[in-house]
């Protein structure tokens, strides 16, 4: 049976053995404690683990013989998909670019308000994109364009490198500076 565009492809997420699911004959025991008890048998590691009221997970297959923890199974997922969790908002913060845009026609107070936004973001740890677009006829004075972007970058105070030059992109220049020393 053909699966159409619309149906989407069912992943089906590998969760690790638990109590009876474990085959293996025998399993290198480590209590909730931390301590390890050994090599057992798994239907006496299983035992051990239901009179502490907790399950016997299997945490590394692949050993010989494989590795299996005295843990409440609940728990464990839990903490295991919170820590997934976590480091995909960690990676997603540390990517992030702010844009600041003027116009060639922005005049110079506009300028320091918009050289305060810059600043908020430098200090917060983001990089920063400075863009002054060009439309219409103003694509004539692209100099004057330049010049007003370069000193635009004298308006920051925060303390910041310019990681690109300014550079002349379709839309008119850019730059990008980041936050350091």
């Amino acid at each position: 049976m053909r699966r159409g565009f619309w149906q989407k492809k069912v992943v089906v997420e590998k969760r690790p053995k638990a109590n009876l699911q474990i085959k293996a004959p025998q399993v290198r025991v480590i209590d909730d404690n931390g301590e390890q008890l050994g090599v057992l048998s798994t239907t006496e590691a299983i035992r051990l683990a239901h009179q502490k009221g907790m399950d016997l997970i299997e945490v590394n297959p692949q050993a010989d013989p494989p590795i299996a923890k005295i843990l409440d199974y609940g728990k464990y997922m839990y903490r295991k998909e919170k820590g997934n969790r976590g480091n995909k908002n960690k990676k997603a913060a540390i990517q992030e670019v702010k844009t600041v845009r003027i116009g060639l026609k922005t005049g110079d107070h506009d300028l320091q308000v918009k050289s305060q936004l810059a600043d908020k973001f430098l200090t917060k740890g983001h990089k920063v994109r400075l863009e002054i677009l060009l439309r219409g006829r103003e694509k004539a004075f692209k100099d004057l364009a330049k010049q007003k972007l370069q000193s635009f970058l004298g308006y920051i105070t925060a303390e910041h490198v310019i990681e690109e030059n300014v550079k002349f992109t379709p839309g008119g220049f850019s730059a990008i500076v980041r936050p350091g020393k």
